[in-house]
C-alpha cells in the first residue's frame, strides 16, 4: 500500500510467495480481536520503538473500510535499562525476566534482615514478605515513571525503605496495621467518633485529609492519561505525609480520648487507601513486618 499522501511511506503488506510480514498477522489479529470481543477500545502495550508500525497499522485498516480502526490505541512505553547498560539481545545482555525476580527476592531479603524490620516471622512468613517486598519494589519502581519515558532500573535503590519506592509504602501499611492492633488490644476505640468532640485539627492531619480527599481524582487522572505512574505517586506522597504525622504527632499516648479515635480513626482510613491504590498497581501490602 502507498501511505506516501499520508506523510507515512510504502508498505508491504505480503511477500510475493504469499508469506505474511508483521503487519499482516496484526491486520489478522485486529480484526480477530474485533470480530470476538466487539470492544469500544483496542490497547496495544508495546514499545515506544513501534510508533510508527502501529501508525501504519491503523492506517491501512482505515483504508480498508474498518471504522473501528480508530479505536486502536497503542500505548507506548519507554525502555528499561539496567546499570550495566541497555538490554540488547544481539550482544547477549537481556536480563531474564525469572532471574530479575528472583535477584529482587535474594535483594528484598538482604536488605529486610539487615535492616531488622522483621518481628520474628516463621520461615513461611519469610518467603511471603520478601516475595511481596521484592515484586512490589520491581513493579512500583516502574510503574512510578511515566510510562513514555525511558528509565533505569537500580535493583538495589528500588528496595530502600526510606525512598520513593515500593517497599517504603509498604512497610508504612504495615506500621498502621500494627498501630492499630495495639490499639485494640489496649481496648481503644477509634470508630464513629464525633468530629464535635475533637479539639483541634492539626496543620498535618488537615494535610493527610486533603490527601485521602483527593484519591478519587488521582485514580480518575490516572484512567483518563492511561498512566499508572499517577496512582504510584499519589501512593508515595500520602505514605510520606503519614509517616511525618506518625513521627511528630503522638497517638496511641494521647490522653484525650476523642482526639485519640481521631487519630486512629485517621490512620486506619490512611492504610486503607495505601492497601487499595497499591492494588491498583498489582502490589500487594504485609499486614506486619
Amino acid at each position: 500500500m502507498d501511505l506516501r499522501p499520508f506523510n507515512l511511506d510504502e508498505k508491504l503488506l505480503l511477500r510475493s510467495d504469499g508469506t505474511s510480514v508483521y503487519i499482516t498477522q496484526d491486520l489478522g489479529t485486529a480484526q480477530l480481536r474485533y470480530d470476538d470481543f466487539k470492544p469500544q477500545e483496542l490497547y496495544y502495550v508495546v514499545g515506544n520503538e513501534q510508533i510508527y508500525h502501529f501508525d501504519v497499522l491503523k492506517l491501512v485498516l482505515k483504508l480498508l473500510g474498518r471504522d473501528w480502526a480508530d479505536d486502536i490505541l497503542h500505548i507506548s512505553y519507554g525502555m528499561v535499562e539496567l546499570p550495566e547498560g541497555k538490554m540488547k539481545s544481539r550482544e547477549g545482555t537481556v536480563v531474564d525476566a525469572d532471574e530479575l525476580m528472583e535477584e529482587m527476592y535474594e535483594t528484598a531479603k538482604k536488605t529486610t534482615t539487615e535492616l531488622g524490620k522483621l518481628d520474628n516471622p516463621d520461615d513461611t512468613e519469610w518467603t511471603e514478605l520478601f516475595e511481596m517486598l521484592g515484586m512490589g519494589a520491581l513493579k512500583y519502581f516502574i510503574l512510578r515513571v511515566d510510562p513514555k519515558k525511558n528509565m533505569l532500573f537500580n535493583p538495589k535503590e528500588s528496595i530502600d525503605f526510606n525512598g520513593n519506592t515500593g517497599p517504603f509504602i509498604q512497610y508504612t501499611h504495615a506500621r498502621i496495621r500494627s498501630l492499630l492492633r495495639k490499639a485494640k488490644s489496649r481496648g481503644f476505640h477509634y470508630t464513629g467518633s464525633d468530629p464535635s468532640n475533637i479539639p483541634v485539627i492539626l496543620p498535618l492531619e488537615k494535610d493527610i485529609l486533603k490527601l485521602l480527599h483527593e484519591f478519587p481524582d488521582a485514580v480518575n487522572e490516572a484512567a483518563r492519561n492511561l498512566s499508572p505512574a499517577v496512582i504510584a505517586n499519589y501512593c508515595y506522597e500520602l505514605a510520606r505525609e503519614y509517616n511525618q504525622f506518625y513521627q511528630e504527632i503522638p497517638v496511641l499516648k494521647e490522653t484525650d480520648e476523642h482526639l485519640r479515635g481521631f487519630r486512629l480513626g485517621l490512620s486506619q482510613f490512611t492504610g486503607d487507601v495505601i492497601r487499595k491504590g497499591m492494588r491498583l498497581l498489582g502490589i500487594a501490602v504485609p499486614e506486619k513486618m
